[in-house]
């Protein structure tokens, strides 16, 4: 039994003759900043920070974030962002060849503070007298509300 021949394919659909690899560039030398963003869903904001390096960019979640950089000057920006824009905080380091830099970002107790906090240590959160304050006066309210309605 003989099959019928097949058609010939298509030039376009024919395989092509495989392309000669140029030589690929030296890599710069890579560096990794151990980025630690402070807090939590529970205990900062529902959004995580912003985070730009060198002006670009790059998506972190809370807690510790692993990113690799090229070795160089690095100008590290952070803000929060819920209303309007708060916690603004801006660190430059340099980082050498296979080396790890941690840094460590806490935002403000609240939104109206405008500072962050950044630096190579674990750090403070800013804003905590304005947030006990304002934790106060809605406690002094909610019992005098409960009072006041004891007492009619």
């Amino acid at each position: 039994m003989s099959y019928p021949q097949q058609p010939q394919q298509p030039p376009q659909f024919q395989p092509q003759p495989q392309f000669q690899q140029q030589p690929q560039q030296p890599q710069p030398p890579m560096g990794m900043l151990n980025l630690t963003i402070q807090g939590s869903v529970m205990t900062s904001s529902f959004i995580p920070p912003t985070v730009h390096l060198n002006g670009y960019p790059v998506r972190v979640k809370y807690g510790r974030n692993d990113i690799p950089v090229f070795a160089g000057p690095l100008h590290i920006d952070v803000h929060c962002q819920w209303m309007r824009t708060f916690g603004r905080a801006a660190l430059d380091c340099t980082i050498q060849p296979n080396q790890a830099v941690p840094v460590f970002y806490a935002s403000p107790m609240h939104q109206f503070a405008n500072e962050g906090s950044i630096g190579h240590t674990k750090m403070k959160r800013k804003g905590k007298g304005v947030f006990i304050g304002l934790m106060v006066v809605i406690a002094v309210g909610v019992v005098l509300s409960f009072v006041g309605a004891l007492l009619s």
